[in-house]
Formats: structure tokens, sequence, C-alpha cells
């Protein structure tokens, strides 16, 4: 399932050329993971108590068209791909017009919180991937 969130670019945000600086990109695409899994019902506790926490291992950011202070975003988050142990989401950052200003696809492995081993994707996480 696809999920969204909006926000407001906020003058913290911007650098010295004006527009939003690249390593906010990497914060609003967190933002859009985040509500991803609220929306799954699969906050951290509920992450834990699986036995079961997820670490980002890989960011493949593509910045597409710059974005200035007071523009209202959307984070775009979708479910690209499941392995055994790993799983990909798709995110988009889109302008108020629809213009894409940046893509990722971001890599997440799942990991024992005791031993930081990897350790199989549990079923509620894997879940969205097959609905």
């Amino acid at each position: 399932m696809e999920t969204s969130i909006e926000l407001v670019v906020r003058p913290t945000e911007i650098d010295v050329n004006g527009h939003v600086n690249n390593g906010k990109y990497v914060d609003y695409l967190e933002w859009g993971r985040e509500d991803w899994y609220e929306r799954h019902q699969l906050d951290y506790d509920t992450l834990l108590s699986l036995g079961a926490i997820t670490v980002t291992v890989n960011l493949n950011l593509n910045f597409r068209r710059e974005c200035r202070q007071g523009e209202r975003l959307t984070v775009v988050t979708r479910p690209e791909r499941l392995g055994r142990t790993s799983f990909a989401l798709s995110q988009e950052i889109r302008k108020a017009d629809g213009t894409i200003a940046a893509d990722a696809v971001v890599t997440l492995v799942t990991i024992d919180p005791g031993s930081r081993a990897s350790r199989p994707v549990p079923e509620p996480l894997a879940k969205p991937f097959t609905a």
C-alpha cells in the first residue's frame, strides 16, 4: 500500500544556494518511511515485539528539481521489493504541481535487536509487499 505525507519547506532547511539542502531530502524520505511503518501498524515497539528492527543499508537518491522555502511537498512511499532478510521501499518527493523533485529506492535489512544479526523479514512486515 502506498502512503503519503505532506510537509512545508522550513527556513532552516535552506542552504546558501537558496534551495533545500541535499541532506534534508534524506530527512524527508525518513519521515515518509516512518509514516509508512505506522500506517501498517509496524511502529518500533511492534517490530521489537516481533524480534526485529530495520536498518537502512542503501539509499539511491536522485535529485530532479530544486525545492525552495515555503513550498508544499508530498513524500510518497510504496513497497518496491521483498527479499528474505531485506526489503526496499520506493519513494518520491513531489512538488504541489505533481512534479517529482526527488526519487529514491531505500533498501533496509531486518536484524535481531539482541544479536544485531540479519534475520528473516517477519510476516507482518512482509505482508504489504504481497498484498
